[in-house]
C-alpha cells in the first residue's frame, strides 16, 4: 500500500569538500548526530517526452537507504511536496501508476536518467534528543537513460522533521548562509540532471511545429489562454481526487463548469462545431463529480442545521440517522467520480481538448482587439441571465418557480464565469461586475440548497417514521430550510437590481 509523507526541505549549492558549519550554533539545536554515508541509486521514470518534469512531478525507484522503494512527488509550493511512497518493485506500482492517468494517458513512462548518490547524513536533534530536520550533503552521479551525457555535483540537502517547526530550516538556513553557501538555483536533482545531461543534439529543432498562436491582444490570444488554463487544471486536479483531498472534486467540478462556460460564452472566438461536442463530455464529467460535490454540500447544511437546533429539539437519535445516511451516499458518490476518471471517455475527453488547444478552430472575431469581442459575449451572458431572473420572479411561489430559479443560477454562473475571463482584458469594471453577479449566484444557490435540503430530510423523517422513531426534529429543520428558501426569494430583487451590466 502506498503512503504519503509532506516533504518540506531546502537545497543548497556545494563544492566537493564543501565545509558545514557547526549546526549546534542553530535555534534550538542541542546535537548533530552523524549518521554517516548511505549509498543511493534511484532510476527517475518520465514519459519520452518528459510531461511529468514539465509539471515538477518526479517519479523514481530507489534503493538504498532505509525509504527503498517507488517515489512519487508531487508540489504543493515552494520547497514542499507531497511524496508518495509503495514498496520496492520491478514495476511501477498500480497504486502510483494511477495518480499519472492524466498526464500519461495511453502511454507509457520510461527511464529517463539514473542518480547514484553518496549521502552524508547528519540528524539536528534538541535538547531532548527529537529530531528537529536532517542535513545531508550528497555527491550527485547523474547520467541520461539509455547511454546519454553524465553530470555530477555536489548539494546540501535539509529536510524538516515531519512533527518539527518547520522554522527551523530558516535558522539553518541562516547559519549556512554566513558560511557562505548559498540555495541551489535547480529545484530538484531531477530538474539538474535533466538540464545538464541534455544530448547535444536534442534542443529546440528536434521540437514538432507549433501552430502559430493567436496575435496578442486579440480576442483569440486571451479566450484560448483561459481555455487551457481551465484543461491543465483538470489534468493536475486528477490525481487530488483520486487522493481523496480535501475540496479536490469540487475545483475539478468548477475547472469542467469554467471551460464549458467559456466555450459556449465565446463562440465568436471559437467555432461551435468543435466546441460544442467538448462540452457535452465537460457537462457529462461535471455531472460525475457532482455526485460527490453535491453530497459533500448537502451533508455539511444539515449537519450544521443540527448543530444549531437546542438539545431538547433534537428528539431521537438524528445524529445517527445523518450518518448512516450520508456514510453510504459518500461511498457510492466517491465511487462513481472515480470510476469516471478511469474510463476511457474521460482519457478521449482530455485528448480532444489537448487537440483543440494544438489547433484552436478560430473564428474571424479571434483576430478582433479582445476588450471589444469580449465586453459584448458577457453583455449578452448577462442578457441571457436577466431573462432568466425576470421570468423566475414573474412565476408564482411553488416547483416551477423553484425550477425557474435553478435556471436562473446556472445563468449566473455562466455570466461571472465570463467576467472572470474577461478581467485579464477588462481590468476592474470587469472583476466589479463579477463580484454583482456573484452575489446573485449565492443567493440562488441558497435557494436551490434549501430546496434540495427540503427533499432529503422529508426522505429522512420517512426513513425515521418507518424505523419507529419521532420525526419531529427532521419536520423542524423541514421548516427551517422553507424560511431559508422564502428569504431567498425575498431578497431576490434588490441584489438583482445592483447587478448592472458592464
Amino acid at each position: 500500500m502506498a503512503e504519503t509523507k509532506r516533504e518540506i526541505e531546502r537545497k543548497y549549492e556545494a563544492a566537493a569538500g564543501t565545509d558545514v558549519p557547526d549546526l549546534t550554533r542553530v535555534r534550538d539545536v542541542a546535537t548533530v548526530a552523524d549518521e554517516g554515508v548511505v549509498e543511493l541509486d534511484a532510476v527517475y521514470h518520465d514519459t519520452p517526452d518528459l510531461r511529468l518534469a514539465a509539471d515538477s512531478i518526479t517519479l523514481r525507484r530507489r534503493t538504498g537507504g532505509p525509504d527503498a522503494g517507488w517515489h512519487l512527488k508531487f508540489p504543493v509550493a515552494v520547497g514542499v511536496r507531497d511524496e508518495i511512497r509503495a514498496p520496492l518493485s520491478d514495476t511501477l506500482p498500480p497504486d502510483l501508476a494511477v495518480l499519472l492517468r492524466s498526464r500519461v494517458r495511453g502511454g507509457e513512462v520510461v527511464p529517463v536518467v539514473r542518480l547514484r548518490s553518496a549521502r552524508d547524513v547528519r540528524r539536528l536533534l534538541d535538547a531532548d534528543g527529537g529530531l528537529l530536520a536532517e542535513l545531508s550533503v550528497d555527491t550527485v552521479r547523474a547520467r541520461r537513460l539509455p547511454k546519454g551525457p553524465r553530470a555530477s555535483w555536489t548539494e546540501i540537502e535539509v529536510e524538516a522533521a515531519d512533527d518539527a517547526d518547520p522554522g527551523i530550516l530558516d535558522a539553518v538556513e541562516k547559519r549556512l548562509r554566513k558560511a557562505g553557501i548559498r540555495p541551489a538555483h535547480a529545484p530538484s536533482k531531477l530538474a539538474r540532471a535533466l538540464a545538464e545531461t541534455t544530448p547535444e543534439d536534442h534542443g529546440p529543432d528536434d521540437l514538432p511545429d507549433a501552430p502559430p498562436p493567436a496575435a496578442p491582444g486579440t480576442a483569440g490570444a486571451v479566450v484560448l489562454a483561459y481555455v487551457r488554463e481551465q484543461a491543465e487544471a483538470i489534468v493536475a486536479l486528477d490525481p487530488a481526487v483520486r487522493r481523496d483531498l480535501p475540496d479536490a472534486v469540487h475545483q475539478l467540478r468548477v475547472a469542467c463548469r469554467r471551460l464549458r462556460s467559456a466555450l459556449k460564452t465565446y463562440r465568436s472566438v471559437l467555432d461551435r462545431n468543435a466546441t460544442d461536442p467538448l462540452g457535452d463530455e465537460l457537462k457529462w464529467l461535471a455531472g460525475e463529480l457532482g455526485v460527490a460535490r453535491d453530497q459533500e454540500v448537502l451533508v455539511e447544511r444539515l449537519r450544521g442545521r443540527l448543530a444549531d437546533t437546542p438539545r431538547p429539539l433534537r428528539l431521537g437519535p438524528v445524529k445517527a440517522r445523518l450518518r448512516i445516511w450520508d456514510t453510504a451516499r459518500t461511498k457510492d458518490a466517491r465511487r462513481k467520480a472515480v470510476a469516471a476518471l478511469d474510463s476511457d471517455r474521460y482519457l478521449a475527453l482530455l485528448d480532444r481538448l489537448d487537440a483543440l488547444l494544438a489547433d484552436p478552430p478560430l473564428r474571424e472575431a479571434a483576430g478582433r482587439d479582445a476588450a471589444k469581442v469580449l465586453a459584448r459575449a458577457v453583455r449578452k451572458d448577462h442578457a441571457r441571465l436577466a431573462a432568466r431572473v425576470d421570468r423566475a420572479l414573474s412565476l408564482a411561489p411553488g416547483r416551477e418557480r423553484d425550477l425557474a430559479l435553478h435556471e436562473a443560477r446556472k445563468a449566473a454562473k455562466r455570466t461571472r464565469y465570463a467576467a472572470d475571463a474577461a478581467r485579464p482584458t477588462l481590468g476592474k469594471p470587469a472583476k466589479k461586475f463579477a463580484e454583482r453577479v456573484k452575489k446573485v449566484q449565492s443567493l440562488l444557490g441558497e435557494h436551490q440548497d434549501a430546496v434540495v435540503a427540503r427533499a432529503t430530510l422529508r426522505d429522512l423523517a420517512v426513513q425515521a417514521h418507518a424505523a419507529g422513531e419521532t420525526a419531529f426534529t427532521w419536520g423542524l429543520l423541514y421548516g427551517r430550510e422553507e424560511a431559508a428558501a422564502d428569504a431567498a426569494e425575498r431578497g431576490l430583487p434588490g441584489v438583482w437590481a445592483r447587478a448592472v451590466p458592464l
